[in-house]
């Protein structure tokens, strides 16, 4: 069963947290692994309304993150997931926030956040499909 024990599957929210200006990608570290790097990102939940909302809500709870989301990525399905990716244009940082004694985070350039996120294959093709990624 590739749904984990769910009838459908588990709905993501994740957001590329980004400074065009500066092309960089805040990655955050995974609160289960802390040797492990991750977008934020989370389950969407109806209070959230729309997808986009769920995304700038997980970026503030796991980063910090205030922004405003600029752009739809994509969407990618797996058995267990359905991830939808938004790119966040990042205006602030919270100087402590929910998970800030879990989590840490960097800004990075688009090569490195790709290289520490390469672990798990959805975020890496999110990633892959942002704005800041380089021209094919």
């Amino acid at each position: 069963m590739g749904t984990k024990g769910r009838e459908v599957p588990r709905v993501v929210c994740c957001a590329i947290p980004i400074t065009s200006a500066a092309r960089k990608v805040l990655v955050i570290t995974s609160r289960k692994r802390q040797d492990l790097w991750v977008l934020p990102k989370g389950g969407w939940e109806s209070t959230d309304g729309v997808l986009e909302a769920a995304a700038s809500r997980e970026a503030l709870e796991e980063a910090g993150v205030r922004g405003k989301i600029t752009r739809f990525v994509t969407t990618i399905k797996s058995p267990s997931t359905i991830y939808h990716f938004y790119e966040l244009e990042v205006s602030s940082l919270d100087k402590e926030w929910l998970e800030c004694k879990e989590r840490t985070r960097e800004w990075v350039d688009y090569a490195e956040a790709y290289r520490r996120i390469a672990w798990k294959p959805e975020l890496a093709q999110g990633l892959s499909l942002s704005s800041i990624a380089p021209k094919r």
